[in-house]
Order: C-alpha cells, then structure tokens, then sequence
C-alpha cells in the first residue's frame, strides 16, 4: 500500500463532521465537562478531566497536529462511566522509546473512565481511567485526575498518571509502597497482535503529575492551558521536536453539537480538533412530524347505528380504517360486548402508539354496545401481546392531563399465544420497494472509511400468517470495498476475513432469498425455521426457540444452525465450506435501560466458546453496545487483535426524519475482522424481533399511546 495523503485523510475526516454540524442541537445541562480533549476524552487539552459529559452523549472527534490524526467515537455510558474507541494514523514514530522509525501506522484502541465521587462545596470530582485498555499499547495509560470549579467560568485540574501519562517528569511509583512489583512496568511494543488487556501492567512503573486551568467567559469559548506529563518519546525527535510540557488551546462552541479547536502543543506545533457530539435521547424533530391520530368518538355519536352490524361490513370498515394509520388487519372476532382485531403494525416503531391508534379508530367502528377492546399486536405473524382495555376509559380521558398513567393503570396486557380467525382480509400479502443502500466499514486496518452504494430492490411475500418468503438484490453503483484490503493470512477456516471478495465478486448481489416460519409453540414460547440465503456469505437452514414472559427481565433462546458458504458472485453458487452451528443464549434487561446477553455454542470457524454484549437501550430506539467473544482459538492463531470485539449502533429513521417508521439502521465498527468467534447473520431473530409488541416494551413506552 502506498503511503496515505495526510492532508487527505484529514479533509476526509473534516468533511464527515461538516455534513453533520448542520444538525438542529439541544442544550445541555450545566456540571458536565466543558469538552473534549484530543484522545476523545473529557477533559483538557491532551489530558483528562474528573467531569463526564451529558448522560447518553455520543460524540465523534477528529484531532490532527503534524504526525498524528486522531478519530474518536466516546460514548458517555452513564453519568459516571465513559467509554472511548479509537483510530489513529501515526507517522514516522517509533516502535518503542529509544527505537527505530517506522514511516507510518494505522491504530485501534479503547479507553475508559469512570467518576468515583462527585464534586461537593469545597471537595473535587475524583475519576479513575485507562487508556488503551484493548489495543497496541502505543496510547497505554492510566490516571487518577480531580477537577474543581472555582467559579462558574473557572475550573481546574490535577492528576497523577502511569505509563505514557507518567512519561515526563515521573518519580518512584508512590504505589510501591503497597508492593514493590507497582514500581516497575514492562515495555509494551506494539510489535505484537495488540487487542490484549496487560492488566498486570497498570498503575505499574514510574509516575508523574498533570494538571490544567479552563476559563470559559461564555457559553461559546473556552480557553485551556495545561501541563502534560507525556513526554511524547515514540514521537520526539523523529516527527517533532517537544520543546515544552505546556500546552494552550481555545475552543469555539459552534453549537450545543459542534465544537471547533485550535491548540499550540508542546513549545513547536500547532494542532486542530472537530467535535460533534449528539444526544439519542434528543429527538432531532421534536414530538415528530407524525399525522394527527383520529378523534376518540363517544358512543353518543353513534347514534342509529345498527347493534347488530354485520359482520363482513365491519370487516371492511375497520380495515378501511387501519389502513389510513399503517396498520393491518389480520382478524376480528365478537365476544358478547368485547371486539377483538389482530392487527399488524409496518408503520409505528413504538408498539404503544400502534395500539392507541387502532382503539381510537374502533370507537368510530364499533356498535354501541361494546364496552371492551382487545387488540392483539403480531410480529411476522405471530400473535405477541394481548391489550385489553374499556371502551369508556377511551371517552373519558382523552384529554385528561394524565391520560397515558390513567389508561396504563385501566389496560391489561397478557400474552397472546393464540391467534384470531385470519378474516381481516390481509393474507395473502405482498410488498415490494426500491430504495437506496450503503453499506459501510469503519476503521479496518488500512483504511478509515470504506464504502459502498447503489439501489436495492427488496420483495415480502406472506401467503399466510406466520409464513414469510423475503428476498433482496443490491446493484452496487459506488464505492471502495473491494479496495484497499490486505488478503486474508488466517490459519482458521476463512468464514469472513474474505470479506472483501464478496465486494469485488460481483456488483450486483443477491443478499438475501429466505422462507421463513414463525410460530407460537406454547405460553411464552416463540419458534422460528428459517431456509434459504440467509446473508451475503452463507446460505443454510436455521432454527430458534426463544422464551420469553410478557413482563420477565429475563429471556432464554437456542438456535440451531446449518450452513455452507455461498460464491463470491453472491448469486446461487455455493463454496466447498460448511459448519453446523449453534449457541444457547440468555437475555437480561437491567435498571436504566441496560441490557446483556451471553451466547454460548459453535461459530463459524469450528470453535467454541461464548460472547457477552452489554448495551444501553433508549425507549426511542437507540441501541449502543459493546461486545467480546473468546474462544478456545488463541490469540496467535486469531491474529491481530487477539479475539473478536466491537461496537455495534442501531439508529431508529424516524429519529432522523421526525416520522414515523420502523426501519433503523445498524452498523458494526470492529477493531478488525477475523474468523475467531464469528457468527452467523440471520434476519428476523426472535428476541428483537418480539420484544417491542411486550408489556416491558409497552410500558415503558406508554406515554405514545395517545400519540
């Protein structure tokens, strides 16, 4: 590979940023850190600060100064716990302290930081943190920093750090009085796989004090002078020369989202950064550009309307009348003074405000006698959750103030394992669409950003409730995917490190072409088969049993796999591969939106083993998680990176656009791709796919039911 433009991969960096600093902001609440420091941290200049950000902040930085750019992508966890992945492009450094000069090298990391006591009158914030806890070791770091604020536009800063942070002007260790193994620290070089945690080298080795002043006269600037106790030794003298410990910056809030920087560092460069950083739980557009939903109607003014209305005419009228809102029928059934509808919703990615939907369009529909609903939510035509609730709770609190807590309180929601009579008239059902697609890939070993666009042509049928036959075809009309990229030296079987093959194969590919059953085996009980090409590199039949209780934080699933690698045409051809596969999985939804999975069984490669995923989940549909799988493959023989982890994002459309849809999009960032510990890819698994239509979904959503 040829050496990469500098100048070209900051502009590129830059221009990510340019299209989102357009975006609408939100304020932020006052007690957070002011900003970012060049390692996407919150803090100072190139050192931390004791202050996290706002809860549930995202953000992504871009920082630059003469031989190395810095991507980052900080997720601020919680409100103590922050979390940072990173992607730099370093030239001519050295491999170690002391060592020879390489021309130039792409690295991954991570860092963490945690707030261990708050800032009281006259007491600071005290956090703990580490830098480059997975990764080469070239950022390896870790402090301990409290920040004060002596005024409302005044704070300041002090730490004690190890490792690189402990690198100018350290002294013995003063943990070495616990035990003398803390004063000495074992050189990493980076030579190795990296993707390693070295726990037994934290804290460990000389260290040093940083510290920093941040004076911000408005809501726009601030201004940062601070002493780094990094003495740059990989880089000084081979890409610059550091003349100083002291560094000076000045930020311009553009708005509350984007941030610009200027900064002169170390007594001989002059540096920039670009900060965006967004909040999942600020929607873009407000309460939504959503269509008014139709009146409740008393049954006052159902006046001469026939008691006895036939049925087929009702039919007709309530599916009329579900269409206009996104929703379908796929049944309806009359019990004495209760009306049942089995519906499904393609519209509404709260399930809440599918319900309230259809209740107030029944009360327009249904003879006067009725007192009841029951509105039984599907997903791929499985009957989920059973919402009950009085015709009269509907006409009465409509405009209450507190509506939604009252109507929650007045609802009922059970399990539904049975289905309706299929007499809404919906089955058999066919969509079809054409719309745009991209497919990226972030921060793979040789390249930032790759990626690839075109047009997609995407079919459904449904020949009856529970039955489904999808397929996609993609014609690709840009990009770079099958660019840049090193072949594969894998000893394992190459199960995805060819990845890259399936791009240049061919630029029209046949992604997906499944049937697929879903079914309700039992209470609680959700079963799945699916058959065919179930996704770019492998076709096969799979099989999921899943449990899951209507209100239960916990849920249990096993899946069964069969699969042989497909051709690099991505048309029909298949490759002389195939594996069986399968985990056992547990779910856990926790306080404050968390949750974790464990799967347990075979991957792709033959081996064994398990990954956790832990995730923070916002009710808007917002998932950002982290996940680590090891398996019985060592890190020699995975490769670089040592065992297979990332971050994964699901953004919800609607959030973007203000209206409603279901579709989101999900995308994957890992340090590499390896064949250690991959998985299969198959559409439509059971727990996303039923747990939104639940009672724990539609509690916490509730406030969308009049919507």
């Amino acid at each position: 590979m040829s050496r990469p433009s500098k100048a070209f991969f900051l502009i590129s960096s830059l221009g990510l940023l340019a299209g989102l600093s357009g975006l609408p902001a939100a304020a932020g609440p006052t007690g957070t850190a002011w900003g970012y420091n060049s390692y996407g941290v919150p803090g100072l200049i190139d050192m931390p600060g004791a202050f996290g950000r706002e809860d549930g902040e995202l953000s992504y930085g871009v920082s630059h100064f003469q031989n190395q750019t810095r991507h980052a992508l900080t997720f601020q966890i919680s409100e103590r716990f922050s979390a940072s992945f990173r992607y730099a492009l370093l030239y001519n450094i050295r491999r170690h302290p002391g060592g020879t000069v390489g021309p130039y090298r792409y690295d991954r990391s991570f860092s963490v930081q945690y707030r261990f006591l708050d800032e009281g009158t006259y007491r600071p914030a005290f956090a703990i943190g580490i830098n480059d806890i997975v990764g080469t070791g070239i950022y390896g770091g870790e402090y301990v920093v409290a920040s004060k604020t002596l005024s409302p536009q005044l704070r300041a800063s002090l730490g004690l750090g190890w490792g690189r942070l402990g690198s100018h002007g350290g002294f013995s260790n003063p943990l070495g009085v616990l035990a003398s193994r803390f004063k000495t620290r074992r050189m990493r070089t980076s030579d190795g796989l990296g993707g390693s945690f070295n726990a037994g080298e934290w804290f460990h080795g000389d260290a040093a004090f940083f510290g920093g002043l941040e004076w911000r006269p408005n809501d726009r600037w601030r201004l940062v002078a601070e002493y780094s106790s990094d003495d740059y030794a990989r880089e000084d003298g081979a890409a610059f020369d550091r003349k100083s410990p002291l560094n000076f910056g000045v930020d311009y809030h553009h708005n509350d989202r984007t941030t610009l920087s200027a900064r002169y560092l170390y007594g001989s460069e002059l540096g920039l950064q670009v900060t965006y950083a967004l909040n999942p739980k600020q929607p873009r557009m407000g309460s939504g550009l959503d269509a008014a939903p139709p009146p409740v109607v008393p049954r006052a003014g159902l006046a001469g309307q026939s008691p006895d209305l036939d049925d087929s005419a009702l039919i007709a009228a309530v599916r009329t009348a579900l269409d206009k809102e996104g929703l379908s029928l796929h049944g309806l059934a009359r019990d004495g003074d209760t009306l049942r509808i089995q519906i499904g919703n393609d519209r509404y990615p709260i399930a809440a405000q599918a319900t309230g939907r259809a209740a107030r369009a029944l009360t327009g529909l249904a003879p006067a006698h009725v007192e009841r609903f029951e509105i039984r939510l599907t997903e791929k035509g499985m009957p989920v959750s059973s919402v009950l609730l009085r015709r009269a709770d509907l006409e009465a609190l409509e405009f209450h103030p507190v509506a939604s807590d009252l109507m929650r309180a007045r609802t009922r929601i059970a399990d539904a394992p049975q289905s309706l009579a299929p007499n809404g008239g919906h089955f058999p059902a066919f969509t079809a669409a054409l719309e745009p697609y991209v497919t990226p890939s972030f921060f793979d070993p040789d390249s930032p950003l790759r990626i690839d666009a075109g047009a997609a042509a995407t079919a459904r049928y449904e020949p009856m409730a529970g039955l489904v036959f999808s397929g996609r075809l993609q014609q690709k009309l840009a990009g770079n995917l099958d660019k840049t990229i090193r072949p594969s030296t894998s000893v394992l079987p190459h199960v995805r490190s060819d990845g890259y093959l399936y791009a240049k194969g061919s630029d029209t590919s046949l992604t997906e072409l499944t049937a697929a059953w879903y079914l309700r085996p039992g209470r609680d009980l959700y079963g799945r088969v699916t058959f065919g090409l179930l996704e770019q590199m492998y076709g096969g039949v799979s099989s999921e049993l899943l449990w899951k209780p209507q209100n239960s934080r916990l849920a249990l699933g096993a899946e069964v796999n069969w699969t042989k690698q497909r051709a690099f045409d991505d048309m029909f051809g298949f490759r002389d591969y195939d594996v069986a596969t399968g985990h056992v999985s547990a779910y856990y939804q926790f306080d404050g939106g968390f949750m974790g999975q464990i799967d347990v069984g075979r991957y792709l490669a033959g081996d064994t083993g398990a990954t956790l995923t832990l995730a923070r989940e916002f009710d808007n549909g917002w998932k950002i998680g982290a996940f680590a799988t090891l398996t019985n493959v060592s890190s020699e023989d995975f490769g670089e990176g040592s065992f297979d982890k990332g971050i994964s994002l699901t953004i919800p459309i609607d959030w973007i656009t203000g209206k409603p849809e279901r579709r989101a999009i999900n995308t994957t960032i890992r340090p590499v791709q390896r064949d250690g510990g991959a998985r299969l890819s198959v559409p439509g698994r059971l727990y996303e796919t039923v747990r939104g239509q639940q009672a724990s979904a539609l509690d916490a959503s509730w406030g969308r039911f009049w919507k």
